[in-house]
């Protein structure tokens, strides 16, 4: 549970910021100054003895929680034997079996394989590659308000300008966006369901204008947008996408990262719309904390490119394999997604009672446990209230709860409790919110 004991950030913290501000480079951003000690389950613990409720589990990267000891475990007992042989010299069987296990849980009855790499932004560099090994053609298509990473592909392919890609130009080439169902912004000005879902029928104007679809190799979707705001689309958009892949030989690829692993209350997102994605790009909760990533997909794509061709030094290490490993364990044994349905009924119920209360909330969305509020300066208007944001942040973090903001405007807190959160907790960190509103709204 939550307890503050000192200013916030404390002593400690203060002195590491020092020394932080002097060797770090700048650019790595901060959510709050606070330098954590230690962590288990949905609580943090910082330097000078703070408590907080984790509303924010590492950006979806703690869903089974902080330091299970399953996974402690795992990881303690690989490095004993070997940590780091390098596969693409000496091959290890938790490799095999974490490819094994993921072929069997990714949505799909077709045969399948994997890739591992390190982090997310790897794994969409490499379903990339993919794609255009196996099409033979260059194109790929993203969605707006989309993120997909920080190196040159995924950078191009992600939509939020600032901080993502100002001044980092020029971007890599035949990458084109086109727009996401946010309901609540339609880019039609349109109205679900009457709205006759524009938003798909505009790909078929976009192969026209824009870029012929006989070009086209990948459409890079995630099920939730992440960064963009936890924008969850209607149904049919990414059915109707999915048709349009279908129809024109484009391989469609379902980026679950921050999505994946129980988060929405089925294992993949994706899972929720009825589709079969040709390519599953996994990272984050993937291996509980350790740096993973993964594609997995129909093994006649995936083995479209040769030896050599895809890879790395540090990809498919083997203690985050076997982490990895006791994660999906874990989901599974203890039946996580199921807890992620209940903790999403959970705080969307709260948050639409706060909306009533403060008209600053325009909108609470989300699948499962990725829940997110969009705050508004006017609910009429829709104008985004950034500044708001950030206040209902700070407030929290002061108070014992960490939360994370998103959204293309910048103006939506999302929360990524892990899911092995108590209801206590969950209800203290909503507490904390509703106080926050009340101080600031």
């Amino acid at each position: 549970m939550a307890k503050i004991i000192t200013e916030v950030p404390g002593p400690k913290s203060q002195e590491l910021m020092k020394l932080r501000q002097e060797y770090v480079a700048r650019g790595p951003g901060n959510v709050t100054p606070i330098f954590i000690e230690k962590a288990k389950g949905a609580v943090i613990t910082d330097v000078d003895g703070n408590e907080y409720v984790d509303f924010a589990g590492g950006i979806g990267v703690v869903n089974v929680g902080h330091c299970p000891d399953e996974v402690v475990s795992a990881i303690k007992e690989q490095a004993e034997k070997f940590i780091h042989p390098c596969f693409h010299i000496n091959m290890y069987e938790s490799y095999i079996q974490l490819a094994q296990k993921l072929a069997d849980i990714t949505p799909g009855e077709f045969p399948k394989k994997t890739m591992l790499a390190n982090s997310g932004a790897e794994a969409v560099e490499n379903a990339v590659k993919i794609a255009r090994k196996y099409t033979k053609k260059t194109g790929i298509v993203s969605l707006e308000c989309a993120f997909h990473g920080r190196t040159l592909m995924t950078m191009s392919l992600t939509s939020k300008v600032k901080p993502y890609k100002f001044g980092f130009g020029p971007f890599a080439p035949e990458t084109y966006k086109i727009p996401s169902a946010y309901c609540y912004r339609c880019a039609f000005n349109s109205t679900y369901p009457e709205c006759g879902m524009h938003c798909v029928e505009h790909v078929e104007r976009f192969f026209t204008t824009e870029f012929p679809a006989e070009n086209v190799a990948a459409l890079i979707a995630e099920p939730v947008q992440g960064e963009g705001g936890f924008i969850v689309p209607p149904k049919e958009f990414l059915q109707g996408l999915k048709e349009i892949c279908e129809d024109n030989d484009i391989v469609y690829i379902s980026d679950e990262v921050q999505a994946g692993f129980g988060r929405t209350g089925k294992m993949f997102a994706i899972e929720h719309f009825g589709i079969e994605p040709d390519l599953i790009t996994m990272s984050k909760s993937l291996a509980g904390g350790m740096p993973l990533s993964a594609v997995t997909g129909k093994a006649e794509i995936m083995d479209a490119p040769s030896p050599g061709e895809i890879g790395g030094t540090f990809g498919g290490n083997p203690l985050s394999c076997v982490a990895a490993l006791a994660v999906i364990k874990k989901i599974e044994k203890e039946n996580l997604a199921n807890r992620a349905e209940q903790i999403g009924n959970r705080m969307v119920g709260r948050l639409k009672e706060m909306q009533e209360k403060y008209p600053v909330i325009g909108d609470v969305r989300g699948l499962g446990a990725m829940v997110a509020v969009e705050l508004v300066k006017d609910p009429n208007t829709k104008e985004p209230n950034k500044e708001l944001t950030g206040q209902l942040q700070k407030y929290c973090y002061e108070n014992g709860l960490i939360t994370m903001s998103a959204g293309v405007f910048s103006n939506v807190l999302r929360f990524l409790t892990p899911l092995v959160i108590t209801d206590d907790q969950l209800d203290e960190g909503l507490d904390i919110l509703e106080n926050a509103l009340a101080a600031n709204a």
